[in-house]
C-alpha cells in the first residue's frame, strides 16, 4: 500500500519537475557554430548570421520566417552543453531549409522562444529540470558578393 502511494505522489509531482528550476540562459552563438561545424554537423556552406550581423555582398531574401524549434533531454547536464546542443540541432535543420531553397544563408536571425530576444553575439535558451530548448528563426538568403 505505501509503494502505491508512493508511485501515485511521484507521478503527480513528475509534471512539475519538468518546469522545475526554469530559466533562461544566453550563451555565445558563435562557439556552437563552430562547435557543429568542426565535428561535421554543419558543412560550411550555409553562414548563419544572427540579427544586427549583415553578410557582405548583395542579399536577396529567399523565404521570410522560417522557425525551427529543438529540444533536449537536460537532465544532469550543464546548461551550455544542453543549449549549444539544441542549437546546433537548430542550426542543421536550417541548414536543410537553406539548401532545399537554395539559399547559402540564414540572416536576421532571432531567438523567439516566447518572446523575441535579439543580440548579434548570443542566443537564448530556455533551461529547466528536464529539458533545454531553442527556438529561433530568420531568413533564408542568397548572398552574392
Amino acid at each position: 500500500m505505501k509503494l502505491k502511494v508512493l508511485v501515485a505522489v511521484a507521478l503527480l509531482c513528475a509534471p512539475g519537475l519538468s518546469f522545475a528550476g526554469d530559466k533562461v540562459v544566453h550563451f555565445p552563438f558563435a562557439n556552437a557554430v563552430a562547435a557543429a561545424t568542426q565535428s561535421g554537423k554543419l558543412d560550411g556552406s550555409v553562414k548563419f548570421y544572427l540579427a544586427g550581423n549583415a553578410p557582405q555582398g548583395q542579399v536577396t531574401v529567399v523565404k521570410d520566417d522560417v522557425s525551427v524549434n529543438r529540444k533536449t533531454n537536460a537532465f544532469g547536464k550543464g546548461d551550455q552543453k544542453t543549449c549549444d546542443w539544441a542549437l546546433q540541432s537548430v542550426l542543421i535543420a536550417l541548414q536543410d531549409q537553406a539548401k532545399a531553397a537554395g539559399a547559402n544563408a540564414v540572416v536576421d536571425i532571432v531567438s523567439d522562444y516566447d518572446s523575441e530576444y535579439r543580440d548579434n553575439e548570443k542566443y537564448e535558451c530556455h533551461v529547466g529540470f528536464l529539458m533545454s530548448g531553442v527556438i529561433m528563426k530568420g531568413k533564408l538568403a542568397k548572398v552574392q558578393p
